[in-house]
């Protein structure tokens, strides 16, 4: 395996502890890659607002993928360099057909400004002061970059495959959850194509690249990577196209294979 020139990482259940914390022998390879000028680059389905605490773990600088590639932001400035968002009439067909198709649907909305849902969307983290909320078609504005449905009695996967097969030619259709929670993007947005722009602009390709990932939405960026780990941990779709198995999340294993990749 040649030297990667950039490492792309997914954060929960990849990167970070079952605290979701980034270990101190984490810390110290990341630290350390920083020195040698190799980008890390965190790529994950977290919101802008979940990642304030985790900057100073990438040197304060750089580029992360969040949002599912709905959102490229810039580290040092603490800005959005570029949002993909969501068609506002896509997504209100794409809401339409699957309150239909699953009645007890709701839905949410990521936005580049923060968070929004309807009254009957209630997820399991805890929610930002003064949330806006109301119908969907209220809500929605040019800044969504993520359509979120939950649903509170059926499986993650038989949701995902319900909603894969009504509306996967409108939106790009994801999750990453132990719950029911559909992430939706604007068709044509991942994890990998918004990672693949990122590194053609710093020169990079994918064949030196190295990625790291644990659920149904990494695996576009694993499919695509030219090195690419699955966590022991990792859902078994994930675990099927990646390349290579990394240690658990919980045993520092992307610490443990940069590492060695590096000579660390």
């Amino acid at each position: 395996m040649s030297t990667p020139k950039l490492v792309a990482t997914d954060l929960d259940g990849t990167l970070l502890d079952a605290e979701g914390q980034v270990s101190a022998r984490t810390r110290e390879v990341l630290r350390e890659l920083d020195h040698r000028g190799i980008p890390v680059v965190f790529v994950t389905g977290r919101p802008i607002r979940w990642m304030e605490s985790l900057w100073n773990d990438v040197g304060g600088h750089g580029l992360a993928v969040c949002s599912n590639g709905g959102i490229v932001y810039d580290v040092g400035s603490h800005s959005v360099r570029n949002a993909l968002t969501v068609p506002r009439d896509t997504a209100l067909q794409v809401a339409s057909t699957l309150r239909k198709a699953v009645p007890g649907t709701w839905f949410a909305l990521e936005k580049t400004t923060g968070f929004a849902r309807e009254e009957g969307f209630m997820g399991r983290h805890r929610e930002p002061l003064g949330i806006e909320t109301g119908p969907l078609e209220a809500i929605f504005d040019d800044s969504v970059v993520k359509l979120l449905a939950i649903h509170h009695e059926i499986t993650p996967e038989t949701y995902w495959r319900h909603a894969e097969e009504m509306v996967g030619t409108m939106l790009e259709v994801t999750w990453s959850s132990s719950f029911s929670l559909l992430e939706m993007s604007a068709r044509g947005v991942t994890k990998a194509t918004t990672l693949e722009r990122l590194s053609t602009e710093l020169g990079i390709g994918p064949a030196d690249v190295v990625a790291f990932g644990d659920m149904p939405n990494d695996i576009p960026m694993l499919r695509w990577a030219g090195h690419s780990y699955a966590m022991a941990n990792a859902h078994p779709s994930a675990r099927a196209v990646a390349q290579h198995t990394a240690p658990a999340n919980t045993d520092d294993g992307v610490a443990t294979v940069l590492a060695r990749v590096f000579g660390l």
